[in-house]
């Protein structure tokens, strides 16, 4: 059964570290909070993607159905192992007390969510095998909609917005940057324009907009202070490289679903060899999988305009 992590987290209540690792990892990342996780047996999970379903029709008397068959392509999808090791000097937990090495911590489990998520979105196991691939790499054909074909990047319009939305099966979620969706919520506010906006709060009481009904998730800046969806993706009409992307996505058991083996697991290795360091080490065996051919959709070669219809 998939479970999201903070609800993981309420499985390990006897291990307050464990827990508190869990939840500040997905209090960090949207996507992390959202997604639905699955545990499973071994180091790679075996699965089919459902491409076309098959054929279905009436008869007459005497008369036969015409054979038809859903089209599925085998995959399998490894897991990654994303972790590292936490070390806070004794002198400053001598001085500051063991406050200082959950702050340590903390900042450490943060980048490592941070991480995650940026390796989610442009994650690609041909340059870097260690890693998983991510959605910009996976996303191709019907489900890689352009915003336009402009020298430049296009302004992102409603109706591209909308067409994404009808492209993804059971959509749940839209991830953007912080700056397209300031861009949506200015469009709302435009009579000209419109668009359909809410606001709802998220477990963490934490403000979420939402755009007809879909939580927006935004994305900001990785472990490394980089922009994770940032204005400087190629464009399809050409040009200089400057428009992002904008992603609807089903986190769902048939749709976009993380797999892994075991929780997070969260290690107090003690006093190192020498003495000096206090060590925590936390290691993740992760990835997700992408269970139907319209599990997940990207509009692409938007530039920082403002919203059209």
């Amino acid at each position: 059964m998939a479970m999201t992590l903070l609800e993981y987290a309420k499985l390990s209540s006897g291990d307050q570290l464990k827990q508190g690792v869990i939840e500040y990892y997905a209090g960090s990342s949207g996507v992390l909070m959202a997604m639905p996780f699955e545990n499973i047996q071994g180091n790679a999970l075996k699965y089919n993607t459902e491409e076309t379903l098959p054929g279905v029709g009436f008869r007459g008397i005497n008369e036969t159905y015409t054979a038809s068959n859903g089209v599925i392509n085998p995959q399998t999808e490894s897991l990654s192992i994303a972790g590292g090791t936490l070390d806070v000097d004794r002198f400053l937990i001598k001085t500051q007390g063991e406050s200082a090495r959950s702050r340590h911590e903390a900042m450490k489990v943060r980048a490592l969510s941070l991480n995650w998520t940026k390796k989610f979105i442009k994650g690609e196991s041909n340059t870097t095998p260690q890693e998983f691939d991510g959605l910009q790499v996976r996303l191709v054909n019907d489900q890689l909609i352009d915003a336009g074909a402009t020298s430049g990047g296009d302004a992102l319009s409603l109706a591209k917005l909308d067409q994404l939305i009808d492209q993804v099966y059971n959509p749940t979620h839209l991830i953007m940057n912080k700056t397209m969706r300031r861009l949506l919520t200015a469009a709302a506010r435009n009579t000209s324009v419109g668009g359909f906006i809410t606001h709802e709060m998220d477990d963490f009481g934490r403000q979420v907009t939402m755009y007809n009904g879909l939580p927006i998730i935004e994305l900001d800046l990785d472990n490394e202070g980089n922009s994770i969806l940032p204005f400087t993706e190629a464009n399809p009409g050409g040009g200089t490289a400057a428009s992002t992307s904008i992603y609807c996505v089903s986190f769902s058991e048939e749709g976009v679903m993380g797999i892994q083996n075991g929780e997070i697991d969260v290690e107090d290795l003690g006093l190192t060899d020498d003495g000096t360091v206090y060590r925590t080490l936390v290691e993740w065996y992760s990835s997700f999988a992408v269970f139907h051919g319209r599990g997940a959709a990207r509009l692409r070669g938007i530039k920082n305009d403002t919203v059209t219809v």
